[in-house]
């Protein structure tokens, strides 16, 4: 995303902004991260045995799910003019709402809450993010996400 002034970021403050681009969630995807978390537990990496589940197959792990929204939301968030530095700060809350199926599709629609200076130069930034299933009524994942920013106006 290009650089924006902080008063047009201020200005959006409420607004949903366009969604991400679709992400494919496949069995490798999976397998990958099951192999970095050490998180191997059937429903996720054990095709057979996930099928006889009431997920009919294998899910994705909810954390994979939401260590996609730092991606996805950079495409679509715009940052401020002489950002020196972003950093995630963590959640206020996280809901799984619908586990993704290997082979399904997602992509982040995320509104921006609030962005507060906290003070000089560094400010808070509080999203509303979902990660919507393709095909699906309900979203995987819905979190209140923050990030800080430093414009570097302030040490």
């Amino acid at each position: 995303m290009p650089a924006v002034s902080l008063d047009d970021i201020k200005a959006m403050v409420g607004q949903a902004l366009e969604p991400s681009s679709w992400v494919l969630i496949d069995q490798q995807k999976i397998d990958q991260f099951a192999q970095a978390t050490g998180d191997y537990q059937f429903i996720h990496v054990d095709p057979e045995r996930a099928r006889a589940t009431p997920f009919g197959g294998t899910i994705a792990h909810g954390l994979l799910t939401l260590s996609m929204l730092p991606v996805m939301a950079a495409e679509v968030i715009p940052f401020p003019t002489g950002m020196k530095l972003g950093v995630n700060y963590g959640y206020n809350k996280i809901r799984f709402v619908t586990p993704v199926r290997s082979g399904q599709r997602i992509r982040g629609r995320i509104t921006l809450a609030e962005f507060k200076e906290l003070k000089a130069g560094r400010w808070q930034q509080i999203m509303d993010a979902a990660v919507e299933i393709e095909g699906e009524a309900k979203p995987a994942l819905a979190a209140q996400w923050i990030t800080l920013i430093d414009v570097g106006m302030g040490e």
